[in-house]
């Protein structure tokens, strides 16, 4: 087995605004205004789309090639939906994104047959796709400093 284990940190800064780093790598995330933010980043469930959408844009480049897919570009549109009543507390919907919608558009000349095969290929392959859709156990350990 080939476990690799990936690490980040997030650390809370002034009102919602959170700065993430991993690998001396920076991102800031923040809330939209109307969500109590300052709007200086986007928000975590966007990032979380984002990642999905990066992840089977970097699988699909990886195996293009071993797949026969001639890959000239590859985009992947997203969205979710997320009830806020969740997050809220104010009913007892589940506070994360029930649906998200991916379109992909890709240039290639590739027999239209191949690439739906191989899109199939990249949300099987895609490791943020498979989390998202298995969920990873998680544990949390609690240090006050």
């Amino acid at each position: 087995m080939a476990l690799e284990t990936f690490k980040a940190v997030s650390k809370l800064q002034e009102g919602m605004k959170v700065e993430c780093s991993t690998r001396g790598h920076k991102i800031v995330l923040d809330e939209p205004k109307q969500l109590g933010g300052t709007d200086e980043g986007m928000n975590p469930v966007e990032a979380t789309l984002c990642a999905l959408g990066a992840c089977q844009a970097i699988v699909a480049r990886c195996f293009a090639r071993a797949k026969g897919v001639n890959l000239q570009e590859y985009r992947v549109e997203l969205e979710g939906d997320l009830d806020t009543d969740g997050f809220l507390g104010k009913s007892d919907v589940r506070p994360g994104m029930q649906n998200i919608r991916a379109k992909v558009y890709i240039k290639s000349d590739s027999p239209e047959e191949k690439l739906k095969e191989f899109v199939e290929f990249v949300e099987k392959t895609c490791p943020v796709g498979d989390t998202i859709k298995n969920s990873a156990n998680m544990s949390t350990e609690l240090i006050i400093e």
